[in-house]
């Protein structure tokens, strides 16, 4: 074998080494796509969770190296955390959670969607925590107690007496306490952060700093900006939920910042208990008006849209049906005072059925932001009532009345017959020359009431004859 084929074969070889050794590294490396940054602030909604859902399967189908959800929530709905939770825990992307900006906080459920990251940060004046559930009634773990209760001054026979009778809501509150520590400390477990500051944090509603959470092992990192954190956490080795594990190449990444677009901020809009209720009646005005002026049209589609629109939003919160139910009941029987003569008692009922099913309607899992206070039940009752009774009755009673325009508002009244013309007699009433029929004779002078109409003449009868009047004529044909 010759020189040349010999340098040949070593330069072949030496280039399939080169290559086998880089095919782990490419493996495991993504060096190709951007960085996908998801902003998360407010309230975790059913918009909220919709938001970042897609944000990570976009974000999956156009080939990021990771995606960074900066967050900055008080709390949210649990529905909307645990449909969050459950498609980072599947994700096909490294997913980081990335508490900011500056004074930020991840409290509640937020501190939930933290924990289940691949990676945690914060920015340094941040904090996380305080991820009690909402107490249902009284006696939640942590809340206020009377002060001998259970206390060493209790008789044991008072003790007795006094957790039977707390016992239901008790058991309530430590099932929802237990449920939701469970789950934390099982996330916590998952991704291997302190399991003790998270069970803290549902029982006895403990919030941390970003520098104490990351001394406690809850946390990976704290950088100032987003692009020290990707630096930070450039080669750092993440395991996907299929086993795969992924060497982070994004110090130098392309960041591509997707911010809510309008689809997200109509359905953060639109999921709020309280304008669901407003549109609702909204809805019940619109086709109420509807029935009342029969071809408007416009009321009616307008009702019928923002129903729609305030079922909608219902739809997507946690609402107890029974309680629509109630305050639908408190609608109808508003309405039904308007034609029934219950002298107020359907009026009174149905706003009382009003208030309480908008009382019953949201449960102890809807965040306070969310609630249906009694006074704004009692200021939207209350101008329902006056809405519907008042434009409802004024609108029978203009049925019932008198026409007060055109040819009907002439029946009753009284003329005079001032001319005939070709066979055509005419009076005058109201100050105005009318053409008249009759089925008698009449003559200029005659008094005479109107007693209908007939196309655009009025029919009259004669109530008075005419002393020095023409002799009368035949009566003008019908």
């Amino acid at each position: 074998m010759n020189r040349s084929v010999k340098l040949w074969l070593s330069g072949l070889l030496l280039a399939v080494s080169v290559l086998v050794a880089g095919v782990p590294a490419l493996a495991g490396t993504r060096q190709a796509g951007p960085v996908v940054v998801l902003e998360v602030q407010g309230a975790i909604s059913p918009a909220t969770a919709d938001f970042i859902i897609r944000g990570i399967d976009d974000a999956h189908d156009v080939g990021a190296q990771a995606v960074v959800i900066e967050l900055d929530t008080p709390g949210g709905l649990d529905a909307s955390m645990r449909a969050i939770i459950r498609r980072m825990l599947s994700a096909e992307v490294p997913v980081i959670i990335y508490v900011a900006p500056g004074g930020a906080r991840a409290a509640s459920a937020g501190t939930f969607i933290l924990y289940a990251s691949h990676i945690a940060a914060m920015t340094p004046a941040s904090n996380l925590g305080a991820a009690s559930p909402v107490a249902i009634g009284t006696g939640m773990p942590g809340g206020d107690r009377s002060p001998d209760a259970d206390g060493p001054g209790a008789k044991g026979d008072n003790k007795g007496e006094r957790s039977a009778g707390r016992s239901s809501q008790e058991t309530l509150a430590a099932k929802a306490a237990n449920d939701a520590a469970a789950y934390l400390r099982s996330l916590a477990e998952l991704r291997g952060r302190d399991p003790e500051f998270a069970e803290a944090a549902v029982r006895d509603a403990r919030s941390i700093s970003a520098r104490e959470a990351l001394e406690a092992g809850v946390i990976e990192a704290i950088a100032p900006t987003l692009h020290a954190l990707l630096e930070q956490l450039d080669g750092r080795q993440v395991k996907l939920n299929d086993g795969t594990t992924i060497t982070l190449a994004i110090g130098q990444a392309a960041v591509q910042r997707v911010a809510p677009d309008w689809r997200t901020k109509v359905l953060s809009f639109l999921a709020n208990p309280q304008l669901a209720v407003i549109l609702l009646m909204l809805g019940v005005y619109g086709l109420f008006f509807e029935m009342m002026s029969p071809g408007a049209a416009l009321p009616g589609v307008a009702g019928i849209i923002c129903l729609l629109l305030g079922l909608y939003g219902l739809h997507m919160l946690p609402v107890n049906w029974a309680g629509v139910a109630l305050l639908a009941l408190g609608m109808l029987m508003m309405i039904g005072e308007v034609f029934l003569p219950s002298f107020g008692a359907l009026g009174i009922g149905g706003l009382l059925a009003f208030v309480l099913g908008g009382l019953f309607m949201t449960g102890p899992e809807v965040p306070k932001a969310y609630e249906l206070s009694i006074p704004f039940l009692l200021s939207i009752g209350i101008a329902s009532a006056v809405i519907i009774i008042g434009a409802g009755t004024a609108a029978i009673r203009s049925r019932r009345g008198r026409s007060v325009i055109g040819h009907e508002a002439m029946v009753g009244e009284d003329g005079k017959v001032v001319g005939m013309e070709d066979g055509m007699i005419y009076a005058e009433i109201r100050g105005e020359n009318w053409r008249v029929v009759s089925t008698e004779p009449l003559s200029v002078g005659d008094r005479v009431s109107v007693t209908g109409t007939r196309g655009l003449k009025l029919r009259v009868k004669r109530i008075e004859a005419a002393h020095d009047g023409e002799p009368p004529v035949a009566a003008s044909p019908e």
